[in-house]
């Protein structure tokens, strides 16, 4: 009998950190140190120790699902590495923040997680995500999946609405039926380039450059999409009058400024200077 328990290193992996970052809006808190996620038509309990995590699954499941969605093969003590010390703020953002890793999450969901973050909160997002998950999305017997293209083409304007998602419903329909007509659409967006899988996002209805970015990053991993919303726009302003040292962090800007978005969303980096 296969053991039921995987245990690896905290370094640079924090769930609670993972949580509270705004890229992950199927994931729930169970207790202080207990969390759960969904993803990729399987249920995850993890536990977070001093310095292990516990993932409550067999070697194989971890083998063949957590390890890339977790993105555990991926040094991010080499992002860390990059911060230069004379960088006091962001020395100290990646220090706070250093278990915040870019999760492999699915392309499909995150096209419309990020269409319903517009304008929105974490706590409502995921009330968002949950609502239409349980009406559209397939059910495991203990959860459900993100709902296909094909499902929420299906649905209604006003249906929509009723899951709270207000001014957001008819881009969310007109997305998912261009994507249902175009099935290999989302498996082509995975072999583009960060320029050209942006360029073909803005094409959808309700996607702007934030909604663009954060996709790319978060849905297609690709690490040089660097989002820039209220809260980033704001600390670049304060902390980077003159620019931003993207050429510094070429290849993965994205890592950086998450670091960044974790520090002040959590109220650790307003009004703290270089």
């Amino acid at each position: 009998m296969q053991q039921r328990m995987v245990e690896v290193s905290a370094r640079h992996f924090s769930p609670s950190q993972i949580y509270d970052s705004g890229q992950c809006f199927r994931m729930r808190q169970l207790s202080e140190d207990r969390y759960q996620v969904i993803a990729g038509g399987k249920l995850l309990e993890l536990k977070q120790q001093e310095d292990t995590v516990i993932l409550f699954c067999d070697r194989q499941e971890y083998d063949e699902v957590w390890k890339h969605y977790f993105d555990l093969d991926t040094d991010y003590g080499v992002f860390l590495g990059k911060v230069g010390v004379r960088d006091k703020y962001l020395a100290e953002a990646v220090r706070f923040g250093s278990g915040v890793r870019i999760l492999n999450q699915d392309l499909w969901e995150m096209i419309i997680s990020f269409i319903i973050s517009q304008q929105n909160n974490i706590k409502r997002i995921r009330k968002c995500i949950e609502t239409i998950s349980s009406k559209y999305g397939e059910d495991r017997q203990g959860f459900f999946d993100f709902p296909t293209p094909e499902s929420l083409a299906s649905a209604s304007e006003e249906e929509l609405r009723e899951c709270g998602l207000g001014y957001r419903s008819p881009y969310l329909v007109k997305t998912a039926r261009m994507v249902a007509e175009n099935p290999a659409w989302l498996e082509q967006m995975k072999t583009m380039r960060y320029a050209k899988a942006k360029a073909e996002l803005l094409k959808l209805p309700g996607v702007g450059v934030k909604v663009a970015d954060c996709v790319c990053l978060f849905g297609l991993h690709q690490l040089t999409a660097f989002p820039i919303d209220t809260h980033i726009r704001q600390v670049l302003d304060r902390q980077y009058p003159k620019g931003f040292p993207m050429r510094r962090y070429a290849g993965c800007q994205g890592v950086i400024q998450q670091y960044i978005f974790y520090y002040d969303l959590m109220g650790m980096g307003a009004g703290r200077s270089k």
